[in-house]
C-alpha cells in the first residue's frame, strides 16, 4: 500500500490511528480478494466437471437426474420444494389383468411340418405274454429347423418356329419367328430380380457388405465378385426412381418432418478428391403411427438442399441448429421447430448463465 511519509503527524500519540485506520483498509481488500479467488476457483471447478463429464459421462442424449444444483427449467412436477407447491397424493385404481404365460412360445403354424417318426425295436414290441403290443397314443415335440439357402439356375427357353412346307416365301413374315425375350431388371445380366433383392436387403437392411457376400456366395460353389454386385446396385438403383418419387410424396403429405445430415466420404467421385467431405440427408416424415424415412446424397451441406426438397411443404421441420436450415424461414408455409435431443446443451449454458448472475 502507498502511503506519503509528508502526511504523516508529527504528534507521537496519533500513529496509532493510522495503524488501524491501515489495519481495517487492508482487511477490506484481503475479504474482496478472497472472494474474488472463491468465485474463480468454483468457476474451474465447473470447467472441471464439464470436461471430465464430456470425457468419462455418458455420450448418449436419453434424459437423466438433473444436477443437484440445477433448478428445474419448468414448472411442474421438476419442482422440488418452495412456498406455493403443494404435495398430494392420488390414488391409481389399476383394474385386473391377465398375465403372459412363460414359456416356450408356440412356432407359427403356416410353417410346413415334416412327420418324422421314431418306434422302438421290433423285438420291444412283443409282449412277455407272447401278443403284439397295440400303439395307444403318441408324444410330439416340434424343433425348428433351417435349410440354408440354395441357388439355382433358371433357363429361358425361347422356341423358334418355322414352315418346313414353303420355307415362309408364301407371305412377307420373317421366316424364323422366335419367342420374345423376357423383360429384364439389367439387361443383359445373368441376375435374376430375386437375385438382386438379396443382395440389396442384405447390404442396405441386415448391414452385411459386399465382400462377406462374396464370401457366402463362394460357399455355395459361385464365385461372384463384389465388383460385380456393385456394378449390380447401381444399375438397379436407377430403377427405384419411382419409388423414391413415392416416399417423398409420403414424407411430404404427412404434418411433420424431421431432418438431419451426416457427413461421409465418397471414393472415386468424378471430379472431387477422395478427401472431400459429403453429406447423407435424412428426412422423416409421413404418418405418425407409420413414418417413413428417405435418405438423400449430395455433395454439399447447404440448407437449400432441404429447401428444394420441401420446396411445396406445408406443415413442421424440426432440425437441430445448424445455420443452414434458417433457409426454411424462407418458406411461409414452414415453422421451424429446435430438436429437444440437444437439450444437454443447453442446459449446460444455462448452468453457466445461471452461476454468472
Amino acid at each position: 500500500m502507498d502511503v506519503d511519509l509528508k502526511k504523516l503527524p508529527d504528534d507521537a500519540t496519533l500513529p496509532k490511528d493510522v495503524v488501524l485506520s491501515l489495519i481495517n483498509e487492508i482487511e477490506v481488500k484481503h475479504n474482496e480478494l478472497q472472494v474474488k479467488y472463491q468465485e474463480k476457483i468454483h468457476y474451474l471447478e465447473e470447467q472441471l466437471r464439464l470436461f471430465k463429464n464430456e470425457l468419462f459421462g455418458r455420450s448418449s442424449e436419453k434424459r437423466h437426474a438433473p444436477h443437484p444444483d440445477q433448478l428445474p427449467m419448468f414448472n411442474g412436477d421438476d419442482d422440488h420444494g418452495g412456498s406455493d407447491s403443494q404435495t398430494t397424493e392420488d390414488t391409481i385404481v389399476i383394474g385386473s389383468h391377465s398375465r403372459k404365460k412363460r414359456g416356450r412360445k408356440p412356432l407359427p403354424k403356416d410353417l410346413p411340418r415334416i412327420d418324422i417318426i421314431h418306434d422302438i425295436d421290433e423285438e420291444q414290441k412283443q409282449c412277455g405274454c407272447g401278443q403284439l403290443k397295440s400303439v395307444i397314443g403318441e408324444e410330439i415335440s416340434e424343433k425348428l429347423d433351417y435349410i440354408p439357402a440354395q441357388l439355382r439356375v433358371e433357363r429361358h427357353i425361347r422356341l423358334k418356329y418355322a414352315c418346313k412346307n414353303c420355307e415362309g416365301v408364301e407371305d412377307d413374315a420373317p421366316t424364323v419367328m422366335i419367342a420374345p425375350a423376357p423383360v429384364q431388371l439389367i439387361a443383359k445380366s445373368n441376375a435374376t430380380a430375386g437375385l438382386l433383392a438379396q443382395i440389396a436387403v442384405s447390404k442396405f437392411a441386415d448391414g452385411l457388405p459386399l465382400y462377406r457376400q462374396q464370401k457366402i456366395f463362394s460357399r455355395l460353389g459361385i464365385e461372384l465378385s463384389r465388383a460385380v454386385m456393385a456394378k449390380w446396385m447401381i444399375q438397379a438403383a436407377h430403377h427405384c426412381d419411382g419409388l423414391v418419387h413415392l416416399l417423398q410424396d409420403e414424407i411430404r403429405g404427412g404434418p411433420l418432418i424431421g431432418i438431419d445430415e451426416s457427413p461421409l466420404q465418397v471414393l472415386n467421385e468424378a471430379g472431387r478428391a477422395n478427401t472431400s467431405k459429403s453429406y447423407m440427408w435424412v428426412y422423416r416424415g409421413g404418418q405418425l403411427e407409420c413414418p417413413t424415412l428417405l435418405y438423400q446424397y449430395y455433395p454439399s451441406r447447404s440448407g437449400r438442399v432441404a429447401l428444394k426438397f420441401l420446396h411445396d411443404y406445408h406443415g413442421y421441420i424440426q432440425s437441430d441448429d445448424f445455420a443452414g436450415y434458417n433457409h426454411l424461414d424462407e418458406n411461409p408455409n414452414i415453422v421451424h421447430l429446435g430438436c429437444w435431443s440437444h437439450y444437454l446443451e443447453f442446459m449446460i449454458m444455462r448452468r453457466k448463465f445461471q452461476w454468472l448472475t
